[in-house]
């Protein structure tokens, strides 16, 4: 079994890979930072391809080096806010802001899937995995384009699994929905002195199960979708939230 798994040089994605790896899968880590993505290739011992998922011809290179998958997950994703504090809220957001953000998580998936369908078609099965979000479900104000963008790759996943079904492919779409997962990008918020766990239960208090998902968590729900264990669920979303979207924070004690 064949597994491409974008933004896989770190956190989620990375675990990710490991997941497959240990699956016994052929795994293809693919990443934009080619420096960091092969360093995590090594040390899984998979294979590593570059791509920035916004661009089509990346796509295509990708496509060229690897014509027939088993597995794609769409992991690689970006906030907005990776270069510092900068506007993302409905009213004073640009419109290249607001571009770059779904230049990545909208047209990326949109481009991940359009390969894996013509990569899976021939065989007629296969599993795309697309990695939302929390924010793909309830509206973020201060991350307007980063909720619309996952918002977006819910709704799409749903287009691809009934146009697969449509052709009588057993190629099966489902996203995953992630709230707060402890991956580096919280470090800088958390720190590593004595408060960190005050830190740590301040961020997830709203959630009913008080803490962080772990990246081990995405990646076992990721082997499941890939797997024949969910060979009967297409078009499905998975929240994995603590409890977040069980109801609200003003819900009866």
């Amino acid at each position: 079994m064949v597994c491409v798994v974008t933004g896989g040089a770190r956190g989620i994605g990375k675990a990710i890979c490991g997941a497959f790896l240990a699956e016994g899968a052929k795994v293809v880590l693919s990443d934009i930072d080619e420096d960091e993505g092969r360093k995590a290739a090594e040390e899984l011992g998979c294979a590593f391809h570059p791509l920035d998922v916004a661009s089509a011809d990346q796509w295509d290179a990708l496509a060229e080096a690897f014509p027939a998958i088993d597995v794609l997950v769409n992991n690689a994703g970006i906030t907005g806010f990776e270069d510092g504090p900068v506007a993302h809220d409905p009213e004073n957001a640009s419109l290249a802001e607001w571009h770059k953000v779904h230049a990545v998580n909208t047209d990326g998936c949109f481009l991940g899937c359009r390969y894996a369908l013509r990569a899976m078609k021939a065989k007629g099965t296969g599993s795309i995995i697309n990695m939302s979000s929390r924010s793909g479900l309830v509206g973020i104000p201060g991350a307007a384009a980063y909720a619309a963008s996952k918002a977006a790759m819910r709704n799409h996943t749903k287009s691809v699994a009934l146009y697969a079904a449509q052709h009588g492919w057993q190629i099966r779409c489902n996203s995953i929905h992630p709230a707060a997962i402890l991956t580096p990008i919280w470090e800088p918020m958390l720190g590593d002195g004595p408060d960190r766990e005050a830190k740590m239960a301040a961020l997830v208090a709203d959630t009913p199960l008080k803490r962080f998902g772990t990246v081990e968590e995405v990646a076992a729900l990721c082997v499941f979708l890939a797997s024949d264990d969910s060979a009967y669920m297409t078009g499905s979303e998975l929240t994995l939230d603590g409890g977040l979207l069980a109801g609200s924070a003003a819900s009866p004690g």
